[in-house]
């Protein structure tokens, strides 16, 4: 056994794999899902869980923000073996691996990859908890919810859209400021789809009052286009305006006091290690697991 050496393969702090049998507690399972083929604009994603894992080595087990140390039991898993330009077989990968997750009492905390990752993720649970009492936060810039995109029904544009059609108890969308006519027209006429643009991040405590009324499971997909260029500048479809770190430390407070049952981070695009974006990312995924 070497000393003082680090796996940057794997997210920092996380457990050995050898332990997943004899613990007793539920813990979070991180698999790297590399899969950006319906990127239509940046591509790259398909390389973000290297980058975010290796950034994670950036960070102390003393999380300064939250003034808490990182205790969550977590084990990186590795990445799914995703085939590139194969939705089909790539998506029923990513169901197969969160129910196989959730069978060893792990939590899926999926590391994309680009965002048509959630569908199946979603899908995954499905064996654990009842869809139509799942409720869905996401993080992002832009609606998702049209029901094709370039003539793919499944798509980063679309993916918010399938996960509708699963029919959940409700989604609610915070940091939006890019949609269709099309997509606005559905969301505007449908009581289970919540928006919040990044605008309303002016009354940040309209948006808590909402994350705080919720009742029941919930899943959390962040995408990293929710976030100001000025913030994470390397994403798949950047747009301006967006929310602020501050303010999203100040939600996911809040929300990981509920009962998160499965997390994403997904559309980092970068492609150089120590890039700020990813680390920006990783910092993300770290003050989630420091909280949850």
């Amino acid at each position: 056994m070497l000393l003082n050496t680090y796996n940057p393969g794997k997210f920092a702090f996380s457990k050995h794999p050898h332990e997943l049998k004899s613990r007793t507690e539920i813990g979070w399972g991180i698999l790297g899902v590399p899969f950006d083929s319906t990127s239509s604009y940046h591509t790259g994603s398909r390389s973000a869980p290297t980058l975010i894992r290796e950034s994670s080595f950036s960070f102390e087990r003393y999380n300064f923000t939250f003034k808490k140390e990182l205790q969550t039991p977590f084990f990186d898993l590795g990445n799914i073996d995703v085939i590139y330009g194969n939705w089909s077989k790539t998506s029923q990968m990513i169901e197969d691996s969160v129910s196989e997750l959730t069978s060893l009492n792990l939590k899926p905390l999926l590391l994309g990859g680009e965002h048509t990752i959630s569908y199946p993720a979603i899908k995954g649970l499905s064996n654990k908890i009842d869809l139509d009492k799942l409720t869905i936060i996401d993080f992002d810039a832009h609606m998702d919810m049209m029901d094709t995109y370039q003539g793919e029904k499944y798509s980063h544009g679309t993916v918010m859209k399938r996960i509708y059609d699963l029919n959940p108890k409700n989604i609610l969308q915070l940091g939006v400021r890019s949609s269709s006519k099309e997509e606005y027209e559905l969301v505007k006429n449908n009581e289970n789809i919540k928006i919040f643009s990044s605008k309303n991040f002016k009354e940040l405590n309209t948006i808590k009052k909402e994350i705080l009324a919720i009742e029941g499971p919930v899943y959390l997909s962040i995408d990293c286009d929710a976030f100001d260029p000025a913030y994470i500048p390397s994403v798949g479809n950047p747009v301006p305006n967006g929310i602020n770190l501050s303010d999203f430390e100040e939600l996911l407070k809040i929300t990981t006091k509920k009962d998160i049952v499965g997390f994403d981070i997904v559309e980092l695009s970068s492609k150089t290690l120590g890039d700020p974006s990813a680390v920006t990312t990783a910092k993300i995924v770290y003050d989630f697991l420091t909280l949850i």
